[in-house]
């Protein structure tokens, strides 16, 4: 284990001494054994068994707070994180806080997010193998109530070590209502300023290492309405191309995002608009395609519906912001998703006994509508014209509880995949999915989940079929199975089938299961990683204290 930097051990060994603190802490465990399979292939793989491991120690004393979060990558990391990780064991992260009524100071490692997170957003998942912490200093500011500061400086996380690129932001938020004293609306104003800062080595005459970011918000609410619209200018970036980066092709690029709903009783509806223009924005330029989520400056999920069901993720969508010529030409997206909600009441023919719950998505992305310069490496985007379909995704779930045993989730899925654009491959999916999904509770404790899923296509690996038992013996235990069979596959048809189960007591979690995994993406908050396929044994563990 790498030595614990000395400014953390003092921090600890106060707190230690100290008549009156607080310690807490939690660990997580992912475990994988792959095995050979005639079905998914044979793991040819460096060491079968591979697993992550995060011990997360948290001090705090009065004012000040000391953290720190010790990882082990031991043989290697799972499949498919990234090899940054791989074959080591010590202290990641590491942190020191004071904090007071007006005045919030950071030092070591931090998370941190401007306005919606299109200039800017630091944070960590450990089921995607995602932390982008940075490691410097961060100072929060609060004069008054109605005004906060925020300024900092760091280098990205990139597995035990930092990026070379150093990254400079600057934040305010000013609650106009509050310093007016407004009590019926209200009204926020936002700015920031984000600078990614690197040195290219061969760049082009002229060529600026600082890539500044500036973006401006507004967020307003009054009784059941709210909206809230971001605007990001980014400055001018070099292409990443072939792997390399083309400082003689510079392009700036924008970002615009309008958020707005309302709700009344038993009715909701929310609606977004996006539109990104050459915003992928990384700390280290040449990994502007970078497929293990690391060194991120900013947050662009998808635009679109999380689904919780496995034939709902086989054609997911992923953020296109980047600028690409090669092989095909592309600027960004831009796409809009709406959301409405309805309650029926209890007592009527809709509602039932129990009253009835309706939701219904529809989101829908494209490309720019631009033109292309190969030669020079140039393009020129309209700003509200739709280019070509990416992905469209229609969807209706209706909730319904039919007595006091027996509730059930009716979803209906109709999408567009065009997988030319997405994946860089000939071909376009139109498909449909069906599900259900229905629990039997025997006792508070005790109940039994069935799901019943199927995917139509013609396209692509054609037809799915896929069902779920849960078991819950009691709040501790429970065990399950399920399988994905693509029987509409001719070449192939495979089951990608899962069982195992969970036990539960006080702060402690442990699940075991075998099974194939399905190779594509795994999502998570609309922020995506890339998974082979595989069989074998998984064991997850956590606990906190």
């Amino acid at each position: 284990m790498k030595r614990l930097p000395i400014l953390f051990i003092l921090p600890f060994s106060m707190a230690l001494s100290a008549q009156e603190f607080s310690f807490s802490g939690n660990f997580t465990s992912f475990s994988q054994y792959y095995v050979d399979d005639k079905k998914t292939g044979d793991f040819t793989e460096k060491d079968r068994f591979r697993s992550n491991n995060y011990l997360k120690l948290n001090s705090e004393i009065d004012k000040f707070s000391f953290g720190l979060q010790i990882e082990g990558y031991a043989p290697q990391a799972i499949l498919n994180y990234s090899p940054s990780f791989d074959e080591q064991i010590g202290v990641a992260t590491y942190f020191a806080n004071y904090k007071n009524e007006k005045l919030d100071i950071t030092a070591g490692y931090f998370y941190e997010q401007f306005g919606n997170g299109l200039i800017f957003r630091s944070w960590e998942d450990q089921q995607l193998g995602l932390n982008n912490a940075l490691r410097g200093g961060k100072i929060k500011y609060a004069p008054f109530q109605y005004l906060q500061f925020i300024g900092l400086y760091g280098k990205h996380r990139v597995g035990f070590d930092v990026s070379e690129g150093e990254v400079y932001g600057f934040d305010t938020e000013f609650n106009i209502s509050e310093a007016l004293k407004i009590e019926k609306s209200t009204l926020n104003f936002g700015f920031s300023i984000v600078n990614r800062s690197q040195e290219i080595e061969n760049a082009a005459e002229g060529f600026n290492k600082n890539t500044f970011a500036y973006s401006g918000r507004l967020n307003y609410s009054k009784n059941n309405f709210y909206s809230n619209v971001e605007y990001v200018i980014k400055d001018k970036d070099a292409l990443l191309e072939f792997g390399s980066v083309n400082t003689n092709s510079l392009s700036k690029g924008n970002a615009l995002l309008y958020n707005a709903g309302y709700s009344y009783r038993r009715f909701g509806l929310n609606a977004t608009f996006r539109r990104l223009e050459n915003m992928t924005y990384y700390s280290d330029r040449e990994v502007n395609d970078n497929i293990d989520n690391e060194q991120l400056v900013n947050y662009l999920p998808s635009l679109t519906k999380q689904h919780d069901y496995s034939l709902a993720n086989i054609y997911v969508y992923q953020t296109q912001s980047r600028v690409t010529f090669n092989p095909f030409e592309k600027a960004g997206e831009i796409g809009y998703q709406l959301d409405a909600y309805y309650q029926f009441e209890k007592e009527t023919f809709l509602g039932g006994k129990y009253g009835t719950n309706l939701a219904i998505n529809y989101a829908s992305l494209y490309g720019l509508d631009a033109e292309f310069n190969r030669e020079n490496r140039t393009f020129d985007a309209e700003f509200l014209s739709l280019g070509r379909k990416y992905f469209t995704d229609f969807n209706v779930e209706m909730r319904k509880k039919w007595s006091k045993q027996w509730t059930s989730i009716f979803t209906y899925i109709n999408l567009f995949y065009n997988k030319k654009y997405l994946e860089e491959r000939s071909g376009k999916v139109n498909a449909q999915i069906a599900i259900i999904d229905a629990t039997y509770q025997f006792l508070p404790t005790k109940s039994v989940r069935f799901e019943a899923q199927h995917l139509w296509t013609n396209d692509d690996r054609e037809n799915w079929l896929a069902g779920t038992a849960e078991f819950n013996f009691s709040s501790k235990f429970s065990l399950f199975a399920n399988d994905s069979y693509n029987y509409g596959n001719e070449i192939n048809k495979i089951h990608y089938f899962t069982f195992g189960g969970s036990y539960t007591k006080n702060s402690t979690r442990f699940s075991l299961n075998y099974g194939r995994q399905r190779g594509g993406l795994i999502c998570i908050g609309g922020v995506c990683r890339v998974v082979p396929e595989s069989t074998g044994f998984g064991l997850n563990l956590s606990t906190s204290f």
